[in-house]
């Protein structure tokens, strides 16, 4: 078996596979110590069945750091979490009211899983609801839960202002961003320009009285990321930049996706957040899913309890293209 110093090389460097690397390094001493000693006639017959041996734990060496550093590799490109943003769409304070409800379905969802949330930012309309909000929910299972939450969620009902009994159609968009330990894409510094303010809302004496909230932009895309909710500034600054790599990585994904657009088979969409993949009416006790055309009758059980499991599911089934029926009712459109 051939070994790659420059492989061995990262071994050694690799905290991970340091241990075993300074272990392999001993050994392979031990080797050429050994091929001095069969030089010796008398001693040559011992000593080769001594350099097969070591040569058999050299290469069981090797394949356990190669196998470490492999895993490695996966945990980092693995999703640790993700970040979830709400924005309310067209229909005034009713897709504001609409937009809160969301997010609060699917930190409820989360709440049940056990999955750890937090309120990186929000921004309320008058009428209470969220204009924008954003959440990390801090789990590697979520990103496969929600991925294929992102895109436009209409509702229709009879707002409570509404004096007539009208029905009312607003709208609010989602998007889902992957959180990784290491970035698949590489920001330039220089294309970054941040801001401090002081943090809004609750929080005690220094909410108000330092400047703790951080906001980042992305001078080249004109993304932007605020955070707020941590108390130090620079607790802040590393939680919005983790958000703008999560936000860069998704617009690389979404250019990449369109590119290939011909060619993708997948009924779940492109996960486009312009695109309408669901609607709640109210009136009928109906949430359909206009993706894989499924409707589930249940409103108040899923967007106010949170049980999301036979939706989230559907979806599951059906981006492994299975058929998306659960506990829903199929449908045709």
């Amino acid at each position: 078996m051939e070994f790659s110093d420059e492989t061995l090389a990262s071994f050694r460097d690799n905290h991970k596979t340091q241990f075993l690397a300074s272990q392999f390094s001993a050994l392979r001493a031990k080797r050429t110590e050994a091929e001095t000693m069969a030089e010796d006639v008398d001693m040559a017959e011992m000593v080769t069945h001594e350099i097969a041996e070591i040569d058999g734990q050299l290469g069981n060496l090797y394949l356990e750091m190669e196998r470490i550093v492999e895993v490695t590799k996966e945990e980092e490109e693995q999703p640790y979490g993700v970040v979830l943003e709400v924005r309310a769409g067209a229909g005034g304070d009713e897709a504001a009211l609409f937009a809160e409800e969301l997010a609060n379905m699917y930190l409820l969802y989360s709440d049940k899983m056990g999955w750890p949330t937090i309120r990186n930012n929000e921004s309320r309309s008058a009428s209470g609801g969220y204009k924008e909000a954003s959440f990390e929910i801090e789990h590697k299972d979520a990103y496969t839960a929600f991925r294929h939450e992102t895109g436009v969620h209409r509702v229709q009902r009879i707002p409570v202002t509404e004096k007539a009994g009208r029905i009312h159609t607003s709208t609010a968009s989602v998007a889902v961003l992957p959180l990784r330990k290491k970035s698949i894409i590489e920001i330039n510094p220089s294309d970054i320009v941040m801001e401090f303010s002081r943090s809004g809302g609750a929080g005690g004496q220094n909410v108000n009285k330092v400047e703790t909230a951080v906001r980042l932009v992305h001078t080249p895309t004109g993304l932007e990321v605020r955070s707020q909710t941590e108390r130090s500034q620079l607790k802040n600054r590393e939680k919005a930049m983790s958000i703008l790599i999560a936000k860069l990585e998704a617009l690389h994904h979404e250019t990449e996706t369109s590119k290939n657009a011909s060619e993708r088979k997948d009924q779940i969409g492109t996960g486009d957040r312009s695109e309408k993949i669901r609607t709640y009416n109210f009136p009928q006790n109906r949430i359909t899913d206009h993706r894989i055309k499924v409707s589930w009758h249940n409103i108040d059980g899923i967007m106010r309890e949170g049980k999301l499991g036979d939706v989230i599911e559907s979806l599951r089934v059906a981006a492994s293209g299975g058929e998306a029926s659960s506990d829903g009712v199929a449908i045709a459109e």
